[in-house]
């Protein structure tokens, strides 16, 4: 069984790496002129279909009639995988993705990465400071935003999640825009962030919650925000795995 895991690891390996360099020099194009700079998003999710298509992954959404055409939302998700971000790149929206500045040395993904979208130190203040400024002239632009709200994969035991941090709520906040949870149910599962780097063949699950009103009477602070998203990810985390090691209090 860990052989064949193995192998098709190899393989998904192959297929990430393979189609990103069929698609360079579309990417490049989409790079090196700024106004097209959404279209080179766009390629992300043709590039997303493509590379789950070779692996036989069906990736499953639910609700995906919460996302309304031409409005802008900030995305809050639980990230447990590597997978997160292909995943998410399947929504048929013009979405910039915050992510940790080690995206951007990935071969081929990481030149994407960090002139498509948004490369953050995370240990810099600095850094982090000047992603919340590129995240609200994303939005500005007219893209919607995804933060990943736990700071990148932390959690020492999904699907149990890491603490929020506050930048996601007040971008929400400052720009008077909807924020939208959603829960990735089973990405820990297909490729778990054990060092091993083994994929488990298993269907995706993509749950898109209702969209969190900035103006709401329960989670108009940046707080309340935070709490209110953290409570919807994690109960829908627990609902689809009900098996999980849940010992440990997993509220702000």
């Amino acid at each position: 069984m860990r052989l064949l895991r193995r192998i098709y690891s190899i393989y998904g390996t192959i297929v990430f790496f393979g189609t990103f360099f069929l698609l360079l020099p579309v990417f490049v194009l989409t790079i090196e002129v700024p106004s097209w700079n959404k279209y080179g998003r766009k390629l992300n999710r043709i590039w997303s279909t493509i590379f789950f298509s070779f692996l036989l992954i069906r990736v499953r959404f639910e609700n995906l009639e919460y996302l309304k055409a031409n409005r802008q939302y900030v995305i809050v998700s639980n990230h447990f995988s590597y997978l997160d971000i292909p995943v998410l790149g399947l929504i048929p929206f013009d979405l910039v993705f915050v992510g940790k500045a080690s995206l951007g040395k990935i071969p081929l993904f990481g030149y994407m990465f960090r002139n498509l979208h948004i490369a953050v130190d995370r240990t810099s203040l600095k850094s982090r400071g000047a992603s919340i400024a590129k995240a609200k002239e994303a939005i500005d632009q007219g893209a919607s935003v995804v933060v990943f709200p736990e700071g990148g994969i932390n959690s020492q035991n999904p699907p149990r999640l890491a603490r929020f941090k506050d930048g996601a709520f007040r971008i929400a906040m400052d720009k008077q825009i909807p924020l939208i949870p959603i829960t990735l149910s089973y990405n820990h599962l297909i490729l778990p962030d054990d060092g091993r780097f083994l994929l488990r063949h298993k269907k995706a699950k993509v749950v898109i919650h209702p969209p969190v009103s900035v103006h709401g009477s329960n989670t108009k602070t940046v707080n309340g925000l935070k709490e209110h998203c953290f409570g919807v990810i994690q109960e829908q985390l627990l609902r689809d795995n009900p098996g999980a090691d849940v010992s440990m209090d997993t509220r702000q």
